[in-house]
């Protein structure tokens, strides 16, 4: 077996700019500066030889236990060897003296610090530093400045290393470190990010250090401080948003759908994408979740993000764009790479370029949301909403890749009628409030137009349920979303009837429910989705089977790791976490299942 780690043996560290995942072996294996999108310094994860390495362990056997300091994207991770015991925490370390904690306030340091404490007996630390720039493609130049002090440049990237052990060079590769520790000995290993032609040299010292973590830890918890919840599974809803802020680029406001790319959503590989962008409609649902947490200031800052990024024209949406609203992105395969034990590795998205019809309503939904919870919504952002429902109205009867972005021939989805008709219901309404002399018949008439289409060519006659797309009528997990959100169902039946056929012809096993089972031109098979798992938990509590939602909930829970983070899927046979990680939709729906799961028991949050 190859020596990679299992996706669950992976924890998230960031600073709402980048993000670095590190493993259950004290390993970084994945780690960008300045965006999510930008080439990584760090990539075993994608491959063992190339990818570079940052270790911070104890020499010999250890058992490992680790968790979030709480109430933050701190991590804490502890190695109990035979003689003492190390803690290594982890963070990328944020200003705190100019950091509020709303987004757009976030100011990093563009420094992922690792603090080792002896906390009992003595311990043989061990430190490996092997940077690799672009993909693992550049092996960078490394200097030893002075002791503990080394500069590693390389292209348009560099990197200043400190560190109060003994750094050496390994043979021009990278610097490593051993030294014997005893109780309460501390040692830190600083990373920090620079521009090579602005290179500053200086060391940091270890009250800096410590410094910046209690800064760090700080900011986290204040930002928690906001989440306005006491309903069940508390702990688990406060890290799926503390996952999300996470994802969050404080810059712009973009949301970005996971840290990492090419981590494949089936054993045997083949579904690998590149997620380190922000999806109009996972953002959307995202803002719901945050929205009913009382965040209202992600919403605000999403929405200036996309009238920069659409500069208003609604005609030109495409599904997805980078964090700095860049609509170039242009999918391609990195050869040179070896794969998360498989290949391709893919860089960018084709999936920009597709037509999917749901995003304009679920963005319209988005903004209904924020307007709801107090958020504001200016002329700008109103007019842009207008100009989307205009393109709703104008393009509802034509087919679309869908919410899946089926890479095969566009379908009539059902789900993507059934979001058409919410933005054309969500602008109407919003309507009444902010310019109620507004004439909305076109977009009533057009509203209802969709729903007596979908009635008629959307719906199973034998089940009541609704169908995947006018021309199969294979079922699928989101039509469950669709009907949530609001779609007529005059007498009470649609959702029952597709909350029935989902489980009878979509669930997997422990509470895992797939997607679709047809063939959607994509080799490989893949995992249970566990949005669509959570989707259908908020069904089960919507039609009054509130006992065994709560069952189904717990149980994906579950299939959380240690420190309670979700991937994409779920390999309903053994249990093993697949695809990109850790992944702001099963965050978002497990939040938002939490809270139906609260209004159901009639709790609610606080």
């Amino acid at each position: 077996m190859d020596d990679y780690p299992d996706i669950a043996e992976l924890a998230l560290v960031g600073d709402c700019h980048s993000a670095a995942l590190v493993g259950l072996d004290g390993g970084v294996e994945w780690c960008c500066f300045r965006r999510f999108d930008a080439p990584p310094v760090f990539a075993p994860l994608l491959d063992r030889r190339r990818g570079g390495r940052c270790l911070v362990t104890t020499v010999g056997e250890h058992t490992t236990t680790r968790a979030y300091e709480p109430d933050t994207n701190v991590l804490r991770t502890t190695f109990e060897a035979p003689d003492g015991v190390l803690e290594v925490v982890d963070a990328f370390v944020v200003d705190d003296t100019r950091a509020s904690g709303s987004t757009g306030e976030v100011e990093p340091h563009m420094q992922l610090v690792r603090w080792a404490r002896c906390v009992e007996g003595r311990v043989e630390l061990e430190v490996d530093v092997q940077p690799r720039f672009e993909y693992g493609l550049t092996r960078p130049r490394i200097d030893l400045v002075d002791d503990g002090l080394v500069t590693v440049t390389g292209g348009p990237d560099a990197l200043v290393v400190t560190s109060d052990l003994p750094l050496e060079s390994a043979d021009a590769t990278g610097c490593v470190a051993r030294e014997r520790l005893t109780t309460g000995d501390v040692r830190f290993l600083s990373i920090e990010y620079q521009r090579p032609h602005q290179l500053e040299v200086r060391p940091r010292s270890r009250d800096e250090i410590e410094q910046r973590l209690d800064g760090t830890r700080r900011f986290w918890r204040r930002w928690s401080s906001r989440i306005g919840y006491d309903g069940p599974h508390r702990d688990a809803v406060v890290r799926s948003a503390l996952v999300l802020k996470a994802l969050t680029n404080a810059p712009t406001g973009a949301i970005v759908a996971a840290p990492t790319t090419s981590l494949p959503e089936a054993p045997s590989g083949g579904r690998s994408w590149d997620y380190r962008y922000t999806w109009l409609r996972d953002t959307a649902l995202i803002l719901d979740a945050l929205f009913a947490l009382g965040l209202v200031d992600e919403g605000e800052a999403f929405a200036a993000w996309l009238q920069r990024t659409t500069a208003g024209r609604a005609h030109d949406l495409q599904p997805l764009y980078g964090v700095g609203g860049e609509r170039l992105l242009h999918e391609w395969e990195l050869d040179g790479l070896a794969g998360y034990r498989s290949a391709p590795v893919r860089i960018g998205n084709a999936a920009s370029q597709q037509f999917q019809l749901d995003v304009h309503g679920e963005l319209v939904d988005a903004v209904w949301r924020l307007h709801r919870h107090g958020g504001q919504v200016d002329r700008g952002l109103w007019a842009f909403v207008k100009e989307v429902a205009d393109v709703i109205t104008e393009r509802w009867d034509q087919p679309d890749q869908g919410i899946w972005e089926v890479r095969g021939r566009p379908r009539h989805f059902v789900s993507s009628k059934v979001f058409a008709w919410i933005g054309l219901a969500r602008a109407a309404s919003m309507a009444t409030d902010l310019e109620p002399d507004l004439d909305t018949t076109e977009w009533e008439d057009a509203a209802a137009a969709v729903r007596n289409d979908v009635a008629e060519r959307g719906v199973d006659p034998d089940s009541g349920a609704l169908t995947r797309s006018y021309d199969d009528d294979a079922a699928d997990a989101a039509n469950l979303v669709a009907v949530l959100e609001g779609f007529p169902d005059e007498d009470g039946s649609i959702l029952p009837a597709t909350v029935d056929r989902v489980l009878e012809e979509l669930s997997a096993a422990e509470g895992l429910v797939h997607r679709y089972r047809v063939d959607d031109g994509i080799d490989h098979d893949e995992g249970a989705f566990v949005i669509c798992s959570f989707w259908l938990v908020s069904a089960l509590a919507a039609v009054g089977e509130v006992e065994r939602a709560h069952e189904r909930f717990t149980a994906i829970l579950d299939h959380a790791n240690d420190v309670g983070l979700l991937s994409e899927e779920v390999d309903p046979d053994d249990g093993a976490l697949l695809g990109n990680f850790p992944q702001a939709f099963s965050h978002a729906g497990l939040v938002q299942a939490a809270l139906d799961l609260a209004a159901a028991d009639g709790r609610g949050a606080a």
